[in-house]
């Protein structure tokens, strides 16, 4: 059965980690146009989706149980699989993202990412997939190709900056036990209130879970907790 214009773009989930997948399928299936297709654990479940299912684009996490996503990526060329692949890696190492855009790699998203920042890149790969016809020269080569290859930053919320995210996200990345806004405030060396608007930022993003904590005087104070999307 092939693909038809209602089935919108179909994508491959190749995620070992199952919450880490989950979370790559419910990120996909939220943006207009694009379909989940199927999930794969590893890259023999990959190959054995890809024998029976259409799929226009791969979500690849590139350290798999039985081999790099790299590797399984060079396997589907040989055979013939020409879908378009997004690499969603914690891997920094060039040479391997150079290796990836000459096997077909469209995108890198560096692990852990944000649904905004998912669906930016989803968005430019879909307007870059539309389009068609004849470029009337070498300006609109460079429109299709900066599409693609130059996606803007997803807007923070009025009053949140970049830097400051970054600080009280590694700062609750690296506190396994999760922390109050108090105590994340205290650490970047921002106040509880503003420390509280950037939590809530993460759990707004599905990159925070909070809980009340328990056993103290008084109204409970709220406890932030990372939630890890993967390796």
């Amino acid at each position: 059965m092939s693909p038809t214009a209602d089935d919108g773009i179909r994508v491959l989930v190749v995620e070992d980690d199952p919450v880490a997948a989950d979370a790559h399928t419910l990120y996909v299936g939220r943006v207009p146009g694009f379909t989940v297709a199927g999930v794969a654990h590893s890259r023999a479940e990959a190959h054995r989706v890809l024998e029976r299912t259409p799929v226009d684009l791969i979500l690849l996490d590139l350290y798999l149980p039985d081999g790099h996503g790299l590797q399984l990526l060079r396997a589907l060329r040989a055979a013939g699989h020409s879908a378009d692949v997004i690499a969603v890696t914690s891997a920094r190492d060039l040479a391997i993202v150079r290796e990836g855009v000459s096997l077909g790699v469209v995108q890198y998203v560096l692990k852990p990412f944000t649904f905004a920042t998912l669906r930016d890149r989803l968005d430019r790969y879909a307007e870059f997939r539309a389009s068609a016809g004849e470029a009337s020269g070498q300006d609109e080569v460079d429109r299709a190709l900066a599409t693609l290859r130059t996606p803007q930053p997803a807007a923070l919320p009025k009053g949140l900056s970049g830097p400051t995210l970054e600080a009280v996200t590694r700062t609750l990345r690296d506190a396994p036990a999760g922390l109050t806004a108090a105590e994340a405030g205290a650490a970047v060396g921002i106040s509880r209130i503003t420390a509280r608007r950037y939590l809530e930022h993460l759990v707004t993003a599905g990159r925070a879970a909070r809980s009340p904590q328990y056993g103290q005087i008084g109204r409970p104070e709220l406890q932030y907790r990372w939630i890890p999307s993967g390796r």
